[in-house]
């Protein structure tokens, strides 16, 4: 290839980009174009993305804001046709993102996608079939649903930019109750976790090594800093998840340990564990008084005793006895 070919591959590539970040609605500016592709790896001045759209601009029904700073976006009258392709499957697949893991993505990501957001609306409007996949697919929680706690959304924004950007967060947080003292920290986000209807932020704090989750809805502000985030050398969040430590801790002195689980049942009681296992060593064993004893390797935690408590009767034996007792306590106190 040579290198007026490869200048102009290079161009079309850069322009397709650029083509493909623009919204019907929003006004899309270039100093924001610079920075989503420099994300991508393309590195370009501000001169060069406003030539680009002027020569875009010719074949393309896009339109400028005639403002300053300028802004561009896909004119309302634009046909499907002229935006960038999208099939049903991923028409489909991004508005079931939308709908369901919007709330676990950064604003500035959302930006980006709200133009393929709208293709995949526009693209859904002409296949009725298709279209009605979203009418025909929900996700029910396993236990009783609740409303999800209302977060401030300037701190979200910036604790979800920290750990897009991997810097340090300062933050004011409030514990559980509103007679809870505010407290201020800085901290090192490490992932972001959705349980039930509470999303986490497992993180480390500045001057600390072990690991912590703070609900998003009781941070009162957050800022991020310039400062690199410092990560565990060997934090895992799949490992750190397997562990239980989001099933928190039966005993807040000790970390969470792994327990030989052995529920005794009825047959038809164990049939449910048949379907849904609860750990992938797990047997079942049917002895000779009619009754089987589901074994398993899981995390003790105060998730698991709850969860324990729901059976009811319907449980014969728990072991081991340490397990049994939590639980049995639990029942008197009520």
């Amino acid at each position: 290839m040579s290198s007026q070919e490869k200048e102009t591959s290079n161009s079309l590539y850069r322009q397709w980009q650029i083509l493909s970040r623009l919204s019907t609605g929003k006004w899309m500016g270039t100093r924001e174009l610079q920075e989503i592709l420099n994300r991508e790896g393309i590195d370009i001045s501000l001169r060069t993305i406003q030539r680009d759209l002027n020569q875009i601009s010719l074949r393309f029904p896009i339109e400028s804001s005639k403002t300053t700073p300028q802004g561009w976006r896909w004119r309302s009258d634009a046909p499907i046709q002229s935006l960038p392709h999208m099939t049903s499957s991923q028409a489909v697949t991004f508005m079931m993102v939308e709908e369901h893991l919007k709330h676990l993505l950064p604003p500035s990501l959302i930006e980006e996608m709200n133009p393929w957001f709208d293709l995949a609306r526009r693209s859904l409007s002409s296949q009725n079939n298709v279209r009605q996949w979203i009418n025909r697919v929900r996700i029910v929680p396993a236990t009783q649903p609740s409303i999800p706690p209302v977060v401030d959304k300037a701190s979200q924004q910036a604790i979800y930019e920290g750990l897009l950007q991997d810097k340090q967060l300062e933050c004011i947080y409030q514990g559980r109750g509103q007679q809870s003292e505010e407290k201020t920290y800085i901290l090192n986000p490490l992932a972001l976790v959705q349980k039930g209807a509470i999303i986490y932020l497992v993180c480390t704090r500045h001057d600390k090594t072990d690991i912590q989750t703070f609900a998003l809805h009781r941070f009162k502000s957050a800022t991020v800093l310039n400062s690199r985030a410092l990560h565990p050398v060997d934090f895992d969040i799949d490992g750190y998840i397997d562990s239980g430590a989001l099933g928190f801790r039966v005993d807040f002195n000790k970390p969470t340990e792994m327990i030989q689980l052995k529920l005794t049942m009825s047959e038809r009681d164990a049939l449910y564990f048949e379907e849904s296992q609860l750990s992938k060593d797990q047997t079942i064993y049917k002895n000779e008084f009619g009754l089987a004893e589901v074994s398993a390797t899981v995390p003790f935690t105060s998730q698991l005793v709850w969860w324990l408590r729901s059976f009811g009767k319907k449980l014969k034996k728990i072991e081991p006895e340490e397990v049994s007792i939590v639980v049995q306590q639990i029942n008197e106190e009520d």
